[in-house]
């Protein structure tokens, strides 16, 4: 089973997906991929043409690789996932071995944006949050984790993540078949989540 995690940036469905991964937490049960791990390559960029990139825009995904490597998964087929570096804006050399489970959380912003990946997933989420409460979110993930200054935090939010969110991420709710209000927080929703991929489950055992 794969259930993709939709939402835009700071709005907890990472929170959400690993509260997933927390809930089914057993050897080869569930596994979490994370679309970040698939930019593009950019090692044929220099840093300052990296750092122009528009990283909220859907071509800035391999989405031909991801989707290759989830079908690969769903084949039970181990993986060598990308491992990228929000620091060089590109990938690393080395890759993440990552073998089959029986579930397959997928998180990102446009994980429902492409086609080929909303047909690979067997539930799709939509985590919906307001917009001032993910761009706080946003700000303390970047300075803290990733290094950014404030001033280039809010440059980003407001020519790419912003605009991108609004022409793109929110555009995917349409597809989702749950929708969690408010974040990772909410105990109803993601309740009501596990109990259908509880139930999804006993579905695909069964046929």
């Amino acid at each position: 089973m794969i259930i993709g995690v939709a939402g835009g940036s700071g709005s907890g469905k990472t929170t959400v997906a690993r509260r997933l991964v927390e809930i089914f937490a057993e050897p080869r049960i569930v596994q979490l991929i994370a679309q970040d791990a698939y930019y593009r390559d950019q090692a044929h960029l220099s840093v300052e043409e990296r750092q122009q990139i528009n990283y909220d825009h859907p071509l800035a995904f391999d989405n031909d690789l991801l989707a290759q490597h989830l079908s690969a998964l769903r084949r039970g087929e181990s993986i060598e996932q990308p491992i990228y570096s929000f620091l060089k804006h590109t990938r690393l050399d080395e890759t993440h071995s990552i073998k089959p489970a029986k579930i397959t959380i997928l998180e990102g912003i446009l994980v429902l944006e492409d086609a080929r990946l909303r047909d690979l997933c067997d539930i799709k989420v939509y985590v919906d949050t307001d917009s001032d409460e993910r761009f706080i979110r946003r700000l303390s993930r970047d300075m803290m984790e990733r290094g950014r200054s404030l001033d280039s935090v809010i440059d980003q939010y407001l020519t790419s993540v912003r605009p991108m969110h609004l022409q793109f991420v929110e555009a995917t709710k349409r597809y989702a078949d749950v929708i969690i209000p408010g974040g990772g927080n909410n105990d109803v929703a993601v309740g009501l989540l596990v109990a259908r991929i509880k139930a999804r489950v006993v579905e695909m055992s069964q046929s």
